[in-house]
Order: C-alpha cells, then structure tokens, then sequence
C-alpha cells in the first residue's frame, strides 16, 4: 500500500517473541539461560521454562494494564526476570525502557519522564529509588508478582516494525537519549553477529556486561535467540572470577569492553582450563595486554565497533586471520560505510573523518531517537547514521578509532585528537591507563590535561609522562598538566565519562 514502510523480518518468525516460541518448541529442554545465583549455585532454564515464563509474565504485565505500544520501566540488574519481562513485553507489542540499576534517583526521573514511564519494574533494595523518581507504580519481582494468572496464551501481538526497546545513550556528553529499537533490528543484529563468530545451537555465550546496555542484548543475548545457543549469566562482572565464573558455566563466547580486560589483567591469579573459543570486545588494549589475555586465557580477542544507534556492529576483526588489537576491524559484511570530512566528502584513503554508517532505520538501525525528531534528523541524514566517530582505514580495510569528534581539544587553532595522546601515555612505564581532555584557556582556547591512573603500587612521576609525550608527540600536542587519580569515572560499562574529568579542579 502506497506509504506505508514494510519492515522485511530477519527471520521466518519476524518478532522477538515468535523466535522464542520456535526456538521451544523444537528446542524444549536444551537449555537457554545458566545463571549464577551465587557463587557454586547455578540454575538452569530451558527453552521450553523461558517461554513458559515470558508468557506468564505476559499475563501479569497485561493485568498491570501493560498492552501494545505501552512503554514501561525496567529497572534491574543482570537476573533471570530481566529475559522474562524482555520477552513478556515482546509477546505483548510493549516497550520496554531498561535503566541502570545503579541510577539516582534524580536520573531515573529524568528517563521516565522523558520516556512517559509510569510502570516500573525493579527488585526489592531498588524500590525506594524507584518510588523516589515519581513511578507511578511500582512492582518488586522479587514477590510473587506473576502468580494467580494464566499465562498469556495468543502470539504475538507485534509487528517486526514495531518498537521493542528503549535504550539511553550513556550521556557521556550530553543528556540521554531514547534510541529506539525494533523487533526486526534486534533479530538482524542477532543474525549478524552469530554469522560472523559462526554460533552453533551448541555454544553458550557469556554475559557478564549489563543487560540494560546495548551490548549483552544485542551482541550476546539475540545471536544466542536466532540461534538457539544459551546463555551464561553472571549478576554482575567480577574481574577477579571471570575466568572462573566461564569455566564453572561453560561459556564459549565471551563480550568485554577494553576497561575489564585490563582490570581482568590486573587482577592476576591463575586461569581457569575453559572452552573459550572468542571473546568479543570494544574500545582499544594494548597489543601486549591483547596478547597476555589470549595466552593467559587460550580466547582470541575479537575487536569490534558499535553504538546503540548503530545496532549490528558495522566493524569487526575476523575470526580467523589477521587481527589487530588497535584496529576496530574490517567492515561487516554486508555493512555500507563511508568516512567524510567537514565538507561531507569522503576523505581520501588514509585520513581521518567521521563515520557514516549505511542502513535502514527500523531494520538495521535506529528507528530514531524518542521523542527527539531534532536529534534524529542530524543523526539520520538520507539513510546514514553520523555517528560523531572519526576514524581512518589503512589499505588492507581495517579501520581505526581516531576519537569521538565532540571528544577532539582544539588547542591554538589545531585540532588534537585526546586518543592519539592517550595511546602515548599508556605506554609510560606503569601507567595503567589515561584519559585526556580540554580545558578552557584564555590564551589557548583550550589547554591539554591528562589524568592517569598508575598500576597498584606502583609511582607514576608527571614528569616523565611528559617526557614520553614531548618526544613522541607534536609540540602542540603535548599535555599542560598531567594528575595521578586513583580512577577514571566510567558509566556502567566502562566508557569514561570525560565531562566530569572536565569538571574537575585538582
């Protein structure tokens, strides 16, 4: 029909939950969800109990008065329940609006509003946060919330254009905002990554990241739906058992960020004998961590780039054959990219510029952002994503992340790039990591100030972090002042937050 969009499915079941329910009834007892209630406790979820659950859950969210297009809190850390809502909400055509368990109350009220939550789903020691952001109701699924009820007994109620989640951008640089994603972006995001690490019915990936952020739903929780893989999940990362907790759950797929690598790392301790066969990870390490964790581990690293918006990974290493730790990789098959300048050319081969991601919003992008058409019409401009990123490609097709644009110092009419600094001075001699930011100058426009975080137990001299950036880098890109902290503030999962670093005073 004339104007009407037509969401092409990923799959022969074209919503979140039909794949569910094809997934148990020809998979019914293998198990879909290992979860590490505690330390040694293990409990294990079929497929055929995971969508006996959603649909119970179904029922109760429907009593709550939940229905198509509802959107509703979902206020959790990593646990069973979190699958059986997710799901719940797919059966019913509801949106859920997953938030950072860790949240204020301050910042919780501004998701809900913004989002026009008045449901909030949580567990016990959250619930006075929960009331405390305004929620007009709120329900502890600790308690028996599901029980007296039927389960909900039609299929599904959605769409694959229809929207299933809201996830908020961290606000590491501004305020959050609602990226928007369908049934039909999550399956191919599900579809994407599977193909490209060759998941098997057989494998069992490893979430260890929040479930409320993009990565452990769309990299690790959907390539094991459309599959037919399970799931190991921990209720939170733990550097000192990681090792541990992928050999007591026999995971074989692992997803990290470059932050727990490291703390991993640092942590030392032997490694448990595990049937790793990947770890996926985002945001640089080192060549030599790179190497110390797959020998450490027997896992290669597997480095890719994504954003919320962005949904599949439009760069990612090989499995097999070359890769490099400093590279987000090579473009995904099937992914259509460019690197422009200022000017929206592209640049030519070698230099940097910003990422523009190809696709189709609803399909394999963002639908948009909630609420925002501003924001979404810069973001979303004739079918690219801008992405904000500047990178560059080398002549093999491997790209590397230059620096967020709104991330570069302009310091005496030159642009310098945090990133390339950052990369100097985490090779000082005990330097764990750094981060780089400006600062207002009078003079300057901008001054250079990096902030360090040394190794445990080990003495970091300012002066010899200059030194190293004095002989390796341009004059106009050395630092003005260099601060020892203990730690880099970081959102949940592991992305500095280089605003509050900018409003620091030492």
């Amino acid at each position: 029909m004339a104007g009407v969009m037509m969401i092409v499915p990923a799959r022969g079941a074209d919503t979140v939950a039909g794949v569910l329910s094809a997934q148990a009834a020809s998979r019914r007892d293998a198990p879909f969800l290992v979860f590490e209630r505690a330390p040694g406790v293990v409990e294990v979820t079929s497929w055929a109990e995971q969508d006996a659950r959603a649909r119970q859950a179904a029922a109760a969210l429907s009593r709550l008065g939940i229905c198509a297009g509802t959107r509703f809190g979902l206020h959790l850390s990593n646990c069973p329940e979190f699958y059986d809502i997710w799901f719940a909400a797919a059966y019913l055509g509801a949106v859920i609006v997953p938030a950072n368990p860790q949240s204020t109350a301050a910042e919780l009220r501004y998701l809900l509003g913004h989002s026009g939550c008045r449901i909030v789903l949580t567990r016990s020691d959250l619930l006075s946060t929960v009331r405390a952001a305004g929620a007009a109701t709120v329900v502890d699924v600790e308690a028996d919330w599901t029980g007296g009820v039927p389960p909900y007994p039609d299929p599904p109620a959605a769409a694959p254009g229809d929207v299933l989640g809201v996830l908020y951008t961290s606000g590491t640089t501004s305020r959050p905002k609602g990226v928007q994603i369908t049934h039909a972006a999550y399956l191919a995001v599900g579809d994407a990554v599977a193909d490209h690490v060759r998941l098997r019915p057989d494998d069992r990936f490893l979430v260890v990241l929040p479930l409320f952020h993009g990565n452990a739903q769309y990299y690790c929780s959907m390539s094991a739906l459309v599959t037919g893989a399970s799931i190991a999940l921990a209720p939170r990362f733990s550097a000192s058992r990681w090792s541990e907790q992928a050999a007591a759950l026999g995971a074989t797929v692992a997803s990290l960020f470059a932050a727990p690598i490291r703390m991993i790392l640092a942590r030392g301790g032997p490694a448990h004998s595990n049937r790793l066969r990947a770890t996926l990870f985002a945001q640089n390490v080192a060549p030599e961590q790179a190497a110390e964790f797959e020998r450490r581990f027997g896992t290669p690293l597997v480095q890719l780039y994504g954003m919320t918006e962005t949904v599949i990974p439009p760069t990612v290493n090989p499995m097999y054959g070359p890769r490099n730790p400093l590279s987000i990789g090579r473009p995904l098959p099937g992914s259509r990219l460019r690197i422009a300048g200022p000017d929206g050319a592209d640049v030519r081969p070698g230099e940097p510029g910003e990422l523009l991601v190809g696709g189709d919003p609803g399909r394999t992008l963002m639908t948009g952002y909630l609420d925002d058409p501003a924001a979404t019409s810069a973001a979303l401009v004739d079918g690219w994503l801008h992405t904000g990123d500047v990178v560059r490609a080398d002549p093999d097709g491997f790209l590397y992340f230059v620096d967020r644009g709104k991330d570069m110092i302009k310091r005496s009419g030159e642009n310098v790039a945090c990133g390339e600094i950052e990369r100097v001075v985490d090779q000082v001699e005990g330097v764990l990591e750094s981060a780089a930011v400006g600062v207002p100058d009078a003079m300057l426009d901008e001054a250079i100030h990096v902030y360090v975080v040394p190794l445990q137990g080990v003495h970091v001299d300012p002066a010899d972090v200059l030194a190293r950036c004095r002989r390796e880098l341009a004059r106009f890109k050395v630092p003005d002042a260099v601060h020892l902290v203990q730690e880099l503030p970081r959102t949940s999962v592991g992305k500095i937050q280089k605003h509050l670093l900018r409003g620091m005073r030492p």
